[in-house]
């Protein structure tokens, strides 16, 4: 029985849930809010108590899904996929995932202090750069999701 698989799996689109759901919120809702012709103290600040609440809960569910996603490689051998380009949307899981992870346990702590004195600077210029970097990586995130759902429903795309 591969009750594992199936357990992993759920997890993993969970953790994938979240993950790409918050940054759609904070990608298509809070920084367009910040954005706005009246950008205020008080607009910035929640977006710092937003990102702040989220980095927290996505530190879990972004290694959640690298984890599950190893496993489910691991015990379903699926190893050579990442070298048949009909399954692109594996390595490109695997980057998502890669970028993420050094958003959030690398740059991120190292750049946090920086992007608030640039805002305090320019707040306009400092949340123009957030948000297109934001877009950037949601538009990669839904195009991977997008590969992702149907190559494993036998969609061949090249």
């Amino acid at each position: 029985m591969m009750d594992d698989i199936v357990v992993a799996r759920a997890l993993h689109v969970l953790a994938v849930i979240h993950w790409i759901g918050g940054l759609s919120f904070v990608t298509l809702v809070i920084l367009p809010l910040v954005r706005s012709d009246r950008v205020s103290a008080d607009a910035q600040m929640l977006f710092e108590r937003v990102e702040r609440h989220f980095s927290v809960q996505v530190r879990i569910s972004v290694p959640v899904a690298g984890i599950t996603g190893l496993w489910m490689t691991y015990r379903m051998e699926l190893w050579d996929r990442f070298a048949d380009p009909n399954f692109w949307w594996m390595s490109a899981m695997f980057g998502m995932w890669l970028i993420f992870m050094l958003m959030l346990f690398v740059i991120e702590p190292l750049f946090h202090a920086k992007f608030q004195r640039d805002a305090q600077k320019d707040s306009r210029a400092a949340f123009r750069h957030i948000s297109r970097l934001h877009e950037l990586l949601l538009l990669l995130a839904v195009v991977t999701a997008f590969g992702a759902v149907a190559g494993a429903h036998g969609l061949v795309l090249f």
